[in-house]
């Protein structure tokens, strides 16, 4: 590719856009799904593979600049600054999958609706998200929480077979837990602290159908809803992974007029297993209350986003996540106060997702993603253009409802909010932090990469 007459010698050789302030896509490049927050660095290298990854990575370190990685944007930490060199990865869209080793092999720039449509052509399936415009590779480095089977097969993370990255001191390298173990054990949890991942290679599962999707309630229900949800999770199987919903649609252009303002409470369900069993399992949540509408049915894998129906258009929204020991009935009242019907509806969603089962149990090779979580929850409130900025941060009350004693977080659950490295450290026990310093130490001493949800080396 040709280049413009400023562009450093040094960023000559790379293939991809290599884009400056004021240069045209810019600012599309830079882009972010929830626009919280916006980046502005120095220059972005819009790669093209791994070589122009190096090439960007030994500019910014020859430079003394930082390095900033965004794929598609969906998880967003902190705001890019005008000195760092920021690395856009979806044009790595290398796909392969192996049918007889049940793997697949994906570049950094692929997305969880590719390998799952892939996957399913053989018979296969991923440990994907709800959205399939989430990247593969951000995902699986925070542990990746599938809902369709995660508490049967446990975290994203813990099925990665091999990881390409380049390190700071600008090196290609192929990291498996026997070449080397603290490098592997730190990126499997520790997100993007480490270097730029350029390619991972993660098991797939013989999964075709599944016994899934929503039951919908008025919010009027939501206590008994609620109340049935913690009685089922109470006595709920592994090979079913849940959360419920409270959504309170907001009064934006894309909603229809007739559901701005309400309150609905989705229930999502995914068995794993025939479906006689999956409906009995959740026949005591359909006759709980009154359904609206009703998709749980069996499904091809290829279906699963349907579960969901994750938005698909960037946005503006505050995000507040905590863990729980449990749905304890103060949990509960905490929701039903502050979210339910006689809120007072500032808050847009609050999703809770049981996690246990198989997200409990460690895996084959050690990562740094905690067991010790029941579920998770988070509190999101979309921002209306020109809102007053008292208004926007609803979600914190109830958060600090739910919050333990002892704070813990999760590495999968983590916000803009979350970007101190007290609030960091609350995602890991002592020792997985400690290891996690030392590695940051070893691999990458100066702090390159600190844009993120930052471990920082050891003084």
């Amino acid at each position: 590719m040709s280049h413009p007459a400023h562009i450093p010698s040094a960023l000559a050789a790379v293939r991809g856009p290599v884009l400056f302030p004021g240069d045209d896509g810019f600012a599309d490049e830079a882009a972010v799904f929830n626009t919280t927050v916006a980046h502005h660095p120095y220059v972005i290298v819009a790669a093209t593979d791994a070589a122009d990854v190096r090439s960007a990575v030994r500019f910014a370190r020859e430079e003394k600049r930082s390095v900033a990685v965004l794929n598609t944007g969906h998880g967003p930490s902190l705001s890019v600054p005008s000195e760092a060199v920021m690395i856009t990865t979806r044009r790595m869209t290398g796909l392969k999958i192996d049918r007889e080793q049940r793997t697949a092999r994906v570049e950094a720039g692929v997305t969880w609706g590719q390998v799952v449509e892939e996957a399913a052509k053989v018979g296969l399936a991923p440990l994907a998200g709800s959205s399939p415009q989430v990247g593969v590779v951000g995902y699986t480095l925070g542990g990746g929480v599938s809902i369709t089977l995660g508490r049967a097969f446990g975290y994203a993370a813990d099925h990665v077979r091999a990881i390409d990255i380049v390190t700071p001191d600008s090196e290609i390298r192929t990291v498996t837990a026997d070449s080397a173990p603290d490098l592997f054990f730190a990126l499997l949890g520790g997100k993007g602290n480490f270097g730029v991942v350029t390619a991972i290679e993660f098991s797939l599962f013989p999964v075709t159908e599944l016994y899934a999707g929503s039951l919908q309630f008025s919010g009027e229900n939501a206590r008994e809803v609620l109340e049935a949800y913690r009685t089922l999770t109470a006595h709920a199987p592994d090979n079913l992974t849940s959360s419920v919903v409270f959504l309170r649609a907001p009064d934006l252009p894309f909603v229809p007029e007739s559901m701005r303002g309400k309150l609905s409470i989705f229930v999502r369900f995914s068995h794993l297993g025939p479906a006689a069993e999956g409906e009995t399992l959740i026949a005591p949540m359909r006759a709980v209350a009154p359904v609206l509408a009703d998709t749980v049915t069996t499904m091809p894998v290829s279906r699963i986003a349907t579960i969901a129906n994750d938005p698909t258009d960037p946005g503006t929204a505050v995000e507040h996540f905590v863990t729980l020991d449990e749905l304890s009935p103060s949990a509960v009242e905490a929701v039903i106060e502050l979210a339910g019907p006689d809120s007072d509806g500032r808050i847009t969603l609050v999703n809770l997702t049981q996690l246990g089962g198989a997200f409990g149990r460690p895996p084959e090779h050690p990562n740094a993603v905690r067991r010790d979580v029941a579920f998770a929850a988070f509190a999101l409130t979309a921002v209306p253009p020109g809102a007053p900025a008292l208004d926007r941060d609803p979600g914190l009350e109830l958060a600090g409802r739910l919050t333990r004693l002892d704070g813990r977080k999760h590495p999968s659950y983590l916000s803009p909010a979350d970007t101190s490295v007290e609030s960091v450290r609350l995602a890991y026990d002592e020792p997985t932090y400690e290891r996690l310093r030392a590695a940051k130490t070893r691999w990458d001493p100066q702090n390159m990469f600190r844009w993120n949800h930052n471990i920082p080396p050891q003084a």
